[in-house]
């Protein structure tokens, strides 16, 4: 029962085909614990339900004057009151320990969800969703793993109370036998109103904090055009539609509690009135009252736990909906990679190899600066994605997240027991699903399918740098710890980034780094940091990474063109003999490249050096120099 064992060396493979599976799933996966949880909550229960036993059987026994029944009764009571003290401290502990190694688990799989997707995941779910399930949701689930155990073990007290009773005064045990299960059905018409206000809680709540990441991160620039308070109205406008979701959910819960506390204790007063009747009649006496009162009146606890756990598993439901839409990404995108790979690729092959992407018919030839143009953003980064190797299937090949995510997002919290497939299913109420985007045919390395490779093998061999590449908080230090081949050193990077002014920057806003900018600290995101001075840090850190194949997405859009020019030759200096592709319209990187390559509708147009591109083809140059249409078709006729 040690929490040392977490994280865990393999979350596992979780089963994501419906929410209910997913935590039947989870609950598989801890049964040893659960087991244990159930235990010690049957003695710990089982000790408070025949207390009461011993109570009576002692004041009957002052009744009828018997001294040394009273006595035994006496040490069976304290005895049942060490067993439960004992068994209550030891269910306490199990059961926290099951609600947070169920907690830890699940983040591991949303982080290795997250590994395995890269830059891909946000395109296809927001930010701040994934943030509510790594948070909200993970302990809303943890907690139904917490009280299930519970659960089953007062079931397991109620049954044997309710034979005891049952077996001393069949009148009274059928009516707690009875009593309880029409105690319990009571709370089911609740289950619906409440699962269906949580979730529109769970909702707003995550767009809620979709919109506070966005205005967090972007909040220099809100300031710089004066629109914070703009975007502080939509956020106010947006708490407040969470909390009157939370209002109108609060009000089912506080309906279901008041019934755990009204209808136990009505029931508790029948049972207890109807035996007093019997004492009365004298066919029963009165330590037998006050045992039968005392059973009952215990099985208001149970009954406590079965409303709890009614609503633990209406949260836990809408919550694992949320997780297993983050989970069946890969599931519905297809972006792992097969069982078996075909072949592998040793890193000082894939240095001597082509790339090629044959859905563009673009070349990168080993060794060389190749720079891809192309006038549609969205082009590039799709292309830059499938040039990694993990590009999501689906896609077109001008990158177009929508169809990819349409399958994703059908199917989510609705689906109660495999209503829907692992792809999705059903988009809504009428609506057929949409059929899925045909696929782009793999990037080639060597000869070798990317996709066909290991995902860390294929990232290993090809380095993707986003275009909006993020900086974790940390020392520079850190920044800098990654997978590295070790011919290019911190120093070296840095220098061809041309980041020497952000080096002083880090050294004056960090007086704990004593001098020595590795030492300094970078806040989160790299706030701090102007964007021209966190794209060079991250930069810097692509290159320090040194794989065999580079492929960079605008990595000098947000600095200046003296120091961009600067960079182009840094890069080519320090990427000298690797397969390096720069994607980009800039002329002072393109200028610098061996070869160029220019896309148009989807497919390569031209190839050629810069300057011979400029020359011969107005193609080229109306995307480079950002020329009229008007004077390139006047030029071209």
């Amino acid at each position: 029962m040690s929490l040392v064992q977490l994280p865990m060396s393999d979350p596992g493979s979780p089963d994501l085909t419906s929410p209910r599976r997913f935590l039947r799933w989870l609950g598989r996966s801890q049964r040893r614990g659960r087991v244990l949880a159930v235990l010690w909550g049957v003695l710990h229960m089982g000790g408070q339900a025949a207390i009461p036993l011993f109570v009576g059987r002692g004041i009957q026994a002052a009744i009828d004057g018997d001294r040394s029944a009273v006595l035994a009764a006496g040490a069976g009571a304290f005895v049942l009151g060490a067993v439960q003290a004992a068994a209550a401290t030891m269910l306490h502990r199990q059961t926290v320990w099951n609600w947070i190694t169920a907690a830890c688990q699940i983040r591991q799989l949303v982080a290795r969800q997250a590994s395995r997707l890269g830059a891909g995941l946000s395109d296809r779910i927001a930010t701040g969703e994934v943030v509510a399930v790594s948070s909200g949701d993970v302990e809303k689930i943890g907690w139904f793993v917490e009280i299930s155990a519970r659960l089953w073990a007062a079931v397991a007290v109620w049954l044997g109370v309710s034979v005891v009773v049952l077996v001393r005064q069949p009148v009274l045990g059928l009516a707690v036998l009875l009593g309880v299960l029409v105690l319990a059905a009571a709370f089911w018409p609740l289950i619906g109103p409440f699962e269906r206000r949580f979730d529109e809680q769970r909702s707003l709540g995550g767009k809620a904090g979709e919109l506070a990441a966005d205005t967090v991160a972007g909040l220099r620039v809100l300031r710089g055009i004066g629109g914070e308070e703009l975007f502080l109205d939509r956020y106010r406008e947006a708490s407040q539609k969470v909390r009157a979701a939370a209002v109108r959910t609060a009000r089912v819960w506080a309906l279901m509690r008041a019934q755990q506390v009204l209808l136990p204790g009505a029931f508790v007063v029948g049972v207890t009135w109807y035996g007093a009747h019997l004492v009365v009649r004298g066919d029963l006496g009165v330590g037998d009252l006050v045992a039968v009162y005392g059973a009952t009146a215990f099985l208001a606890g149970p009954l406590r736990v079965l409303g709890e756990a009614a609503h633990a598993w209406t949260a836990a439901r809408v919550s694992a909906a949320r997780a297993v839409r983050v989970l069946r990404l890969e599931r519905a995108s297809g972006t792992a990679a097969p069982a078996a790979p075909a072949e592998s690729l040793p890193a000082d092959r894939a240095a001597r190899s082509d790339l090629h992407d044959p859905a563009t018919g673009l070349t990168a030839p080993a060794g060389l600066l190749t720079a891809v143009v192309c006038g549609d953003p969205d082009a590039a980064g799709a292309l830059a994605e499938r040039l990694g190797g993990h590009a999501p299937r689906g896609r077109a090949a001008e990158g177009a997240p929508e169809a990819a995510a349409a399958g994703t997002a059908a199917g989510t919290a609705d689906d109660a027991d495999g209503g829907t497939g692992a792809a999705g299913g059903a988009v809504g109420a009428g609506t057929p699903a949409a059929p899925p985007a045909p696929s782009p045919p793999s990037a080639r390395l060597g000869g070798v399918a990317l996709d066909a490779l290991p995902l860390a093998e294929a990232r290993a061999l090809v380095l993707v740098h986003d275009k909006e590449p993020v900086l974790l908080s940390g020392t520079l230090a850190d920044l800098f710890a990654v997978p590295a081949s070790g011919r290019v050193a911190p120093a070296d990077a840095l220098a061809a980034a041309r980041a020497d002014d952000v080096l002083d920057a880090l050294v004056d806003g960090a007086p704990d780094a004593q001098g020595d900018p590795m030492r300094a600290r970078i806040t989160e995101r790299g706030r701090s940091l102007s964007g021209g001075q966190r794209q060079r840090l991250a930069l810097a850190r692509s290159l320090v990474a040194d794989p065999p194949v580079l492929v960079l997405d605008e990595p000098t859009s947000a600095v200046d063109a003296h120091t961009e020019s600067r960079i182009a030759d840094g890069l080519r200096e320090v990427r000298k003999g690797r397969t390096t592709v720069v994607l980009a319209t800039s002329p002072l990187l393109l200028d610098r490249a061996d070869r160029v390559v220019l896309l148009q509708d989807g497919r390569v147009a031209a190839t050629g050096t810069h300057r011979e591109l400029m020359h011969t083809d107005p193609r080229y140059r109306s995307v480079v120099t950002r020329e009229e249409t008007a004077d390139l078709q006047e030029e071209t006729a």
